[in-house]
């Protein structure tokens, strides 16, 4: 819709008056105008701030990730202590076992000098001694001797040097045994030597 010239000059002249006004009363109020400035400068201040995080939230970050790095050192060191203690066990029962390896051939030596005949009655008895103390020495020990004759053969247990055909036995079973097998729990420091019937 286009406007008269006689309708567009009263309409254009109204606009003017009404700019003239608002600057007028912002001339008037200049303290008003500067306050209404100040308050968009604060509230564009105060959306600045939000954005950005305030003090307390990041030293709550650092506090959190500080926190988080503790625990997971902590963790860590757990594990590594449980480790530790796991493989000195494992260390020290294989020492035990080595070691007592070493020894196992004298207490068979003792064990034959036992079963040896001799009328030398303090003799023998002192041997008898010194054997139990051997034998009680290595039960504090944790060393076990296996018993293995008459049961089924083992080769877990035992090495068989030797077979024999026996309708007394039964098949695979374990006839004789020729030297003593022994463990510490369920590890095995020394294998039996045993003669096999009916393989």
């Amino acid at each position: 819709m286009k406007l008269t010239e006689s309708e567009a000059i009263p309409l254009a002249e109204n606009t003017e008056e009404k700019l003239n006004e608002e600057t007028q009363e912002a001339d008037e109020n200049p303290q008003e105008a500067e306050t209404e400035a100040a308050e968009n400068e604060e509230a564009e201040q105060k959306k600045a701030d939000e954005a950005e995080p305030s003090e307390e939230e990041k030293l709550r970050a650092e506090l959190d990730a500080a926190n988080d790095k503790y625990l997971r050192l902590m963790a860590e060191y757990d594990n590594f202590r449980k480790r530790s203690a796991k493989e000195r066990l494992e260390l020290s029962a294989s020492v035990k076992g080595d070691t007592i390896g070493e020894i196992l051939p004298l207490f068979d030596n003792f064990e034959r000098a036992l079963a040896a005949e001799t009328e030398d009655t303090a003799y023998k008895q002192g041997v008898e001694m010194i054997f139990k103390q051997f034998g009680d020495m290595l039960t504090k020990l944790g060393v076990e001797k296996m018993e293995l004759e008459g049961k089924e053969f083992d080769p877990n247990l035992a090495m068989a040097v030797s077979s024999m055909e026996s309708d007394e036995l039964g098949e695979n079973v374990v006839a004789q045994v020729l030297q003593n097998g022994y463990r510490i729990g369920d590890k095995v420091i020394r294998h039996a030597m045993v003669v096999v019937a009916n393989p």
